[in-house]
């Protein structure tokens, strides 16, 4: 009998680990960081949510999301781009409110309406569409891009709140989107599998009366893998408030991004990963 009650404890725990909001991503979703290694803890706030960003019922990125500012910290992914149409509507993560509610991403509709939830509610752990609404200047940018993905499940779980910062539209539509849907089409060429780390860091300024920071810079990183014997790297910054992106070394953003965050050396990739 007590073999079982063991076993059942394992498969409970087990279980729990398939949760969205989850313990580790090395537990959980680790096939989304090169050589399954998340960048370290200088990157983390004080009050973090680690979400395996899950769309009926699969797994399609990672978030570190800040709870106190409502924005990500950083989205990772595999960059897999495709054709197709751009989803609409929008999602949020249920359980940032906590591990009773659904373990993939819905939107705050069913959320009110067949889970019993309030807006309210809802509002106190994450941002919400109302957030969003009669901004000047900024509007939802994603930090993972749908047109990254390669399918409808793919692209669509990429809108979800969770993974959108409060970013300057002409920055979004310009030198921002250059840099997504053509740079990295140039810069992943002869690459077997390109993983990416995109962030956002924390600003001075916030919308929703004080409810969502605006970010100060938003920040890529790519990691592509050639061959079992080389590698290459790229990262790019920008600030929210201009139309200009910097592209630079993998080594060049850590440094900046050590600065930025003043919480020690920031590594966002495994030391395979070339910094120069």
């Amino acid at each position: 009998m007590l073999w079982l009650l063991l076993l059942q404890v394992w498969v409970s725990c087990l279980w729990l680990g398939h949760s969205e909001v989850v313990p580790s991503f090395e537990s959980s979703c680790p096939q989304f960081f090169f050589r399954e290694m998340p960048p370290n803890e200088a990157l983390e706030p004080e009050h973090p949510a680690w979400i395996c960003q899950r769309y009926k019922n699969q797994y399609f990125f990672a978030t570190l999301y800040d709870r106190q500012e409502r924005i990500p910290v950083y989205s990772a992914y595999i960059y897999e781009p495709g054709p197709g149409k751009r989803p609409k509507g929008w999602l949020v993560e249920p359980q940032l409110m906590g591990p009773t509610y659904p373990k993939t991403m819905e939107k705050e509709w069913t959320l009110i309406n067949h889970y019993n939830v309030s807006l309210e509610k809802l509002s106190e752990s994450q941002a919400v569409l109302q957030d969003y609404k009669n901004l000047t200047g900024l509007n939802r940018g994603h930090l993972n891009p749908s047109g990254h993905h390669q399918n409808y499940s793919s692209r669509m779980a990429t809108f979800t709140l969770t993974n959108i910062v409060p970013q300057d539209e002409k920055l979004n539509g310009g030198a921002w989107n250059n840099y997504e849907q053509q740079t990295m089409i140039r810069k992943s060429q002869g690459c077997e599998i390109t993983y990416v780390v995109v962030g956002a860091v924390p600003g001075n300024n916030y919308i929703a009366k004080g409810r969502v920071n605006k970010p100060s810079y938003l920040w890529s990183s790519a990691c592509c893998v050639v061959d079992n014997n080389h590698r290459k790297a790229w990262a790019v910054i920008a600030q929210n408030d201009q139309n200009q992106v910097q592209l630079l070394t993998l080594g060049e953003l850590e440094g900046m991004l050590t600065q930025l965050y003043g919480r020690g050396q920031v590594s966002l990739f495994d030391s395979e990963c070339p910094r120069e």
